[in-house]
């Protein structure tokens, strides 16, 4: 995997601008960090990182191609006029296939973000000089880690062995990673999460970011809910929806990730010079939308699941297929 697997101008934002205090940036050059992280996933090829970058490369190339398809191919459309003939216009003129890239840009470029910042975590859990930072780095990627690996793989529902990373994922996520240090990680998350909710300025990055804040209260409250559960020695009944936690948790992450991007996107746009850079911050925000009002509120049934701890498919048997 290299680099040009994914959209340069997307990397260069997510490590100039979203990552520019990061650790992971201060201490090389840009250009230079993204090849280090690639070389690092290109070592790890069974750590989470590795298959994280590996899936969100592969949607890129989808959505890439489902761009360019959109944009060079026409359609026949219907004239009001019954004396005119049909005129043509391109696949993305249409508001339904742009819903469809949206989609796809949001997956892949929310996915991106997640990978980047648990490069960042590995590298502060390196490089870091402060030892109690390096712990708290190694106990924040240790949580997001199956998230990394395994949101992504949810998205992919064709490819079999990609489901099976994100059941492994799912099951290593609840059944293990949430409670690890009496939940250091979670708490640490949810301490990072605060700051870019406060920082989110007036308009629209505000209802997302309160949007956010509800549906992650939800979910502490389903979590020590299901705590409490496998303390009681009910585990089979909660794993069983672990494949729902992970959708939970990982559109909560990627809902976090697109956030901090509109956060930036939102105080470059104003003062942007060119129309490139204009169009790219605006389809930022845009991006950042559909995921808050299309993506997000599809958590509403995992948490109406993980609530109930519904036991529909722990009850089935083999034989009643």
């Amino acid at each position: 995997m290299t680099a040009t697997a994914l959209d340069r101008r997307d990397l260069e934002f997510q490590l100039r601008e979203v990552l520019a205090d990061s650790l992971l940036v201060q201490t090389r050059q840009s250009g230079d960090a993204l090849e280090e992280i690639y070389a690092a996933a290109d070592r790890m090829a069974s750590q989470p990182l590795a298959r994280g970058f590996s899936l969100v490369a592969r949607q890129y190339t989808d959505y890439v191609e489902s761009l360019a398809w959109a944009r060079e191919h026409y359609q026949s459309v219907a004239s009001d006029n019954p004396e005119r003939e049909e005129s043509l216009e391109p696949l993305i003129a249409r508001a339904d296939v742009r819903c469809a890239l949206l989609a796809q840009k949001a997956a892949c470029e929310g996915g991106l973000a997640l990978c980047l910042y648990g490069a960042d975590l590995l590298t502060e859990q390196s490089e870091h000089p402060d030892a109690d930072r390096r712990a708290e780095a190694d106990s924040l990627f240790g949580l997001l880690a199956p998230v990394i690996a395994g949101w992504s793989a949810q998205n992919l529902p064709g490819d079999r062995e990609a489901q099976q990373r994100a059941r492994s994922a799912a099951q290593d996520l609840l059944g293990r990673q949430v409670w690890h240090a009496q939940s250091q990680g979670l708490q640490l998350l949810m301490q990072r999460m605060q700051d870019d909710l406060q920082a989110a300025g007036s308009g629209l990055c505000q209802q997302w970011a309160l949007s956010l804040s509800e549906t992650l209260q939800q979910a502490v409250r389903v979590t020590q809910s299901l705590g409490q559960s496998l303390m009681d020695g009910h585990a089979r009944r909660v794993l069983a929806n672990s494949q729902n936690y992970l959708r939970l948790f990982g559109h909560i992450t990627v809902a976090w990730m697109w956030l901090r991007q509109a956060n930036v996107a939102a105080r470059a746009l104003p003062v942007a010079v060119s129309d490139p850079d204009r169009h790219f911050y605006r389809g930022k925000l845009q991006a950042a939308q559909h995921f808050f009002h299309r993506e997000l509120p599809r958590v509403a049934q995992d948490l109406v699941l993980l609530r109930n701890q519904d036991d529909t498919c722990l009850n089935m048997q083999p034989e009643w297929f």
